[in-house]
């Protein structure tokens, strides 16, 4: 594994710059979500935040608010298909006990048009969870990174065992509206405190990068075959600092959009990271 070291105002062949400070209506952002052709982004706050998308510019500049007809129970992420249909994770599960996780479905042209959209919901459970909530060493079934990939949902869970907190479980379900059982694909381990958690997760638009974020990295796998992304060419990236970094997305093949909340007068900013590779 390489590791690559950044901070704030590198000059190097990496950076790590600071966007914009991001509205106070944003202090929780807990995803992103890049529009295609545009430098708009669709941006939602955690759970217990109004059930609301924002449409925000590169300059923080919010430029549209949508309401979305379905609780924010526990909103942990966002991605969108090649259709521009947009999907929203409800499925923050911190004590392990939830049995409603599902993903919101909204289609592109009632986001695009209306103020107020309806959704489609994506039920799933994990198979391999019985109890609710299972014993405290096995609770790996919290959840914060979702992405798109050829007609499939990817989600990444996060880690609420003590010395395993960096573990991450890789799980699909179709992005289509039904109950389903998530299909296990594997699991990757990452250090083993609670700075290791899994908070975001990206696919590039050419398909062959998959970015996860940590409150102080980000952690890029690329040179893999098929879904199993894990089994890629493994290169973790450190950004200087940890805060509650909590969203990324892919701006383009080479740079990702990173935000974190905003906590005791820190963060809640957008930033940019130009990847070495």
């Amino acid at each position: 594994m390489c590791i690559i070291s950044l901070c704030l105002g590198c000059t190097n062949y990496s950076q790590f710059n600071t966007v914009v400070d991001l509205p106070k209506q944003l202090k929780e952002v807990s995803g992103v979500e890049v529009t295609a052709k545009s430098d708009l982004l669709w941006m939602h706050n955690d759970g217990g935040n109004k059930s609301k998308l924002y449409l925000v510019n590169s300059e923080g500049k919010i430029k549209k608010e949508v309401i979305i007809n379905a609780k924010n129970k526990d909103w942990e992420d966002i991605t969108s298909d090649e259709e521009g249909t947009i999907y929203i994770g409800d499925f923050g599960n911190n004590n392990n006990t939830r049995k409603d996780l599902v993903v919101l479905k909204i289609d592109k042209k009632e986001i695009s048009s209306s103020k107020s959209v309806e959704v489609e919901k994506i039920k799933f459970k994990y198979p391999e969870q019985t109890k609710f909530p299972p014993k405290k060493k096995a609770r790996f079934f919290d959840a914060e990174s979702l992405f798109y990939h050829n007609g499939f949902l990817y989600i990444l869970t996060k880690s609420r065992v003590k010395k395993a907190y960096g573990k991450t479980s890789l799980y699909k379900i179709p992005a289509v509206a039904g109950t389903y059982e998530a299909q296990f694909i594997s699991s990757f381990e990452n250090c083993s405190s609670s700075h290791c958690w899994i908070t975001a997760a990206s696919i590039s638009q050419d398909d062959k990068k998959v970015a996860l974020l940590t409150s102080n990295s980000v952690l890029l796998f690329t040179d893999f075959t098929g879904e199993d992304f894990f089994k890629g060419k493994l290169t973790e990236i450190d950004l200087g600092f940890s805060s509650q970094k909590e969203a990324l997305d892919f701006k383009d093949n080479s740079t990702l959009y990173i935000t974190d909340e905003k906590a005791r007068g820190k963060g809640g900013k957008l930033y940019e990271l130009k990847l070495p590779l």
